[in-house]
């Protein structure tokens, strides 16, 4: 039997399933971010050692295949589609910059010992709350031109 799909539509499932995989992975990140957010006041490190944990390893794998899967192409300059590149030149810069936020939270709280910075956490979480929001919208607008495309 012949291979009835093109690699064009190939190229539109990959992305769909992309797509899937980072918004599922970004909603994972967010529901382990309102569980810790929930446990504060932040007193007491293990009361919340293993959830921290499970978030900033989310956070880093959230922020990594978002890097590798959805802007790979844009920043190697591979894709072609107008409308992507577009949207890509105009957020992705914002996008990377919100990277450094969230490098910097990882940074502080994924070691052994951070009951010194448990203090500042809740600051930590809100800033690092307001930088995922302003992400997230940043990201849609790319998902929303990639989705239009495979219409």
């Amino acid at each position: 039997m012949k291979n009835t799909t093109s690699p064009f539509s190939d190229r539109r499932a990959n992305s769909r399933l992309m797509i899937q995989q980072l918004v599922n992975e970004r909603t994972q990140m967010l529901s382990l971010y309102s569980k810790l957010a929930d446990k504060h006041p932040f007193v007491d490190p293990d009361s919340i050692s293993d959830l921290l944990e499970q978030f900033c390893q989310a956070l880093i794998d959230y922020t990594a295949d978002a890097h590798f899967r959805l802007y790979r192409f844009i920043d190697e300059k591979k894709e072609r589609r107008r409308a992507i590149i577009d949207v890509a030149d105009d957020v992705y810069p914002r996008i990377v910059k919100s990277t450094k936020s969230i490098l910097d939270f990882n940074d502080k709280y994924d070691l052994e010992d951070y009951s010194d910075q448990l203090f500042a956490l809740g600051d930590d979480l809100s800033r690092l709350g307001e930088s995922l929001a302003h992400r997230i919208e940043l990201e849609d607008k790319v998902i929303d031109v990639l989705r239009s495309g495979d219409r």
